[in-house]
């Protein structure tokens, strides 16, 4: 398969998600709160394509699949999509898009909070990811997309805070998070460790 074909097949793939949402608000089949379904189906994409997204790096490195590399920020773009998607439905079915109900229940609950500064974070990284705002930005680039570390740690942080007392499903993000993050900390002690090894 070549690049665009497999870009286009993962481009489609991505989209299935908010197809299947539309089909089945169409056909009344969200259940008995589909304000509900939206918000949780988006949210979920979101933080599925953004674990998605950190395992591209660990995927290469372990299998020297290179391809993988060419999806990533297609990845990273449907993540921001879907939880601006998230958002959306939010301030639509539940604030009814009133600045100062927002206010106050960013002040009142902190999952919110959470959240909403998740995506605030993931907004930069998708208004940089071109390869001209890489070239323009140069090193800073790669420091500033950093950033999406703290918005796994902050996204399974809103999960479980709102899941309340059913945590199975947020522990099983909670834990992948936690092994793709874990093993970027591990890789970049063990580089700290063989560079302090070599012989001056």
């Amino acid at each position: 398969m070549g690049d665009r074909s497999l870009r286009l097949a993962v481009f489609l793939l991505c989209l299935l998600p908010l197809a299947w949402l539309l089909y089945a608000a169409a056909g009344g089949n969200l259940g008995p709160d589909p304000a509900k379904a939206v918000m949780h189906g988006s949210g979920e994409w979101a933080l599925r394509l953004l674990l998605l997204t950190l395992l591209v790096s660990p995927l290469r490195q372990w299998t020297g699949w290179r391809w993988v590399m060419k999806l990533r920020r297609m990845l990273g773009l449907y993540a921001f999509f879907y939880a601006t998607v998230h958002l959306a439905a939010f301030c639509h079915f539940y604030l009814g898009w009133t600045a100062a109900i927002l206010a106050e229940e960013l002040v009142e609950r902190p999952y919110i909070t959470v959240g909403f500064v998740a995506w605030l974070c993931m907004l930069p990284l998708a208004l940089t990811s071109t390869r001209a705002m890489q070239r323009r930005l140069g090193r800073n680039w790669a420091r500033l997309h950093r950033a999406v570390y703290l918005v796994a740690a902050l996204a399974c942080c809103h999960l479980l805070w709102q899941a309340r007392s059913d945590i199975g499903e947020a522990l099983v993000y909670i834990a992948a998070a936690a092994v793709l993050l874990g093993w970027r900390v591990w890789r970049h002690l063990r580089g700290n460790r063989l560079l302090a090894a070599r012989p001056l």
